[in-house]
């Protein structure tokens, strides 16, 4: 699928640079443009892609300092500015934008949400949210925002692509190796997601294309993704197993949301040599999650790739019902009450976000 990539605040700066590099490496050709925005003017100089510094009349280039009311004013005043840059980029071989934050930081969580709607407003292809959530080692104030932008992200996005940060760090890694391990999965699981159907190599089957990841994620709410994969045998018949051991894996062991397997809808891809790929093994692993995920709407294929492994990646869409989404809401409502401030009641509840969806 093509799509445009832009990053807001320093994780979705650094994040969109990362999916970008995998892209161009990777020769997908799936990133069609690459744009970060920011207040802050260290973090922009730290990329090498494209960028836009916005609010200097208001914050001179520091920062909103974790205030995303002020990140999200700053946003919206400076729609205009960042939709006349994104002119040309956004083209008709785009098929989604993609805005990338963190949404614990003030410019990332308070002007994502704000800068999805604008797009909305202007283009009429889909416009996704690649969203961080905070370890539970961060501070308080960026759970607050969090909580605060997730549902707000939830409502704008025409889906939020959840991404909770202790997922996929590992128990010894300093705060710097977990961030970079956090944007190395990001970047290999969106950018083989995103890839889906540009780049092949051989021909498959049946070939997963991008109305398979555009129709999966219609439904809007939170979804996530999972990856894992292993060693294959030349012989497909002997890969069944394989395949539905990988796919157990990515959707019980490695989901960007843990513990969230109740969906709406799912998608299924099983990358690598179709050669090795067994039809059997994909079909019985498809209804594997239909069971686990209780969806009757788990779409499936191939995404041939030249490699000795089989890969499966799972992405679930409509997961804002399960207990992890209400677990990180009520650790968001601790830590806004911790920061001394008042808070509306239904502010920081789940509901299964019925109310802004």
């Amino acid at each position: 699928m093509k799509v445009v990539l832009i990053g807001v605040g320093q994780a979705g700066g650094k994040i969109t640079q990362s999916l970008a590099k995998f892209d161009y490496e990777m020769g997908f050709e799936a990133v069609r443009g690459a744009l970060a925005v920011n207040t802050a003017r260290p973090d922009l100089q730290e990329l090498d892609i494209d960028t836009v510094l916005i609010g200097q009349d208001r914050v001179k280039g520091h920062g909103v300092g974790g205030d995303n009311e002020l990140g999200a004013e700053i946003m919206q005043e400076n729609a205009t500015e960042i939709l006349d840059e994104l002119d040309g980029r956004i083209t008709t071989e785009a098929e989604a934008v993609v805005v990338v934050a963190g949404l614990g930081g003030g410019t990332g969580s308070g002007g994502a949400p704000m800068l999805a709607r604008e797009l909305k407003r202007i283009h009429e292809k889909p416009v996704y949210v690649l969203g961080v959530l905070p370890g539970k080692d961060e501070g308080g104030l960026y759970q607050a925002n969090a909580g605060r932008s997730l549902k707000t992200a939830a409502r704008e996005a025409d889906s939020l692509l959840l991404v909770d940060n202790d997922a996929w760090r590992g128990s010894g890694d300093s705060v710097a190796a977990g961030y970079e391990r956090i944007n190395d999965a990001i970047s290999q699981r969106v950018g083989l997601l995103l890839a889906s159907g540009e780049a092949v190599d051989g021909v498959g089957e049946s070939v997963v294309d991008s109305s398979e990841i555009i129709n999966t994620l219609r439904g809007g709410g939170i979804s996530s993704i999972g990856y894992a994969s292993a060693q294959a045998s030349e012989d497909p018949g002997e890969n069944v197993n394989t395949i539905t051991s990988v796919t157990r894996n990515a959707l019980l062991t490695s989901m960007s949301l843990p513990n969230a397997v109740e969906a709406e809808s799912a998608l299924l891809v099983i990358a690598g040599d179709p050669e090795r790929i067994s039809r059997k093994g994909v079909e019985r692993a498809r209804r594997w999650v239909e069971d686990e995920t209780g969806s009757m709407e788990v779409r499936g294929g191939d995404f041939p790739l030249g490699s000795d492994k089989l890969a499966a990646l799972v992405v679930l869409s409509g997961v804002e019902r399960s207990a992890r989404v209400d677990q990180f809401m009520e650790r968001a409502n601790e830590a806004a009450k911790s920061q001394g401030g008042t808070t509306d009641p239904d502010e920081f509840t789940n509901d299964d976000l019925d109310n802004l969806l």
